[in-house]
């Protein structure tokens, strides 16, 4: 665990162990919980599929591609629950696969018409 003070920044670094130096790593989603077992009921996106949720959101620099770097602000969603948990979910490709989600970015759903 890590303790910090509420809207302080919070610093992450996800690296990928490979001997393979082509491939690159995304940040595709993470997702915050009051509770480490459920991370669909009373969540907090902070990025989703791509595209950024919290204005508190940002990226630094990596000179390589399989190390991803990213910040944002400390929170808790309610007072009776200092503790929140986090969930990354991160992609692998191949580095310069235009055509993979790597590439892609943000992704959001097209909305479907409803017929009478």
């Amino acid at each position: 665990p890590y303790y910090v003070d509420i809207n302080q920044n919070l610093f992450l670094e996800a690296y990928l162990h490979s001997s393979d130096p082509n491939l690159v790593l995304f940040v595709d989603t993470c997702v915050a919980s009051p509770t480490p077992y459920n991370f669909t009921t009373v969540t907090y996106d902070i990025i989703r599929n791509g595209c950024v949720r919290d204005s508190t959101y940002g990226t630094y620099y990596s000179p390589y591609n399989h190390i991803a770097r990213f910040t944002f602000s400390a929170f808790q969603f309610i007072r009776n629950s200092p503790l929140v948990y986090l969930r990354c979910e991160l992609v692998v490709c191949r580095a310069y696969d235009y055509s993979s989600r790597c590439y892609q970015g943000c992704i959001t759903r097209s909305k479907r018409s409803a017929s009478s």
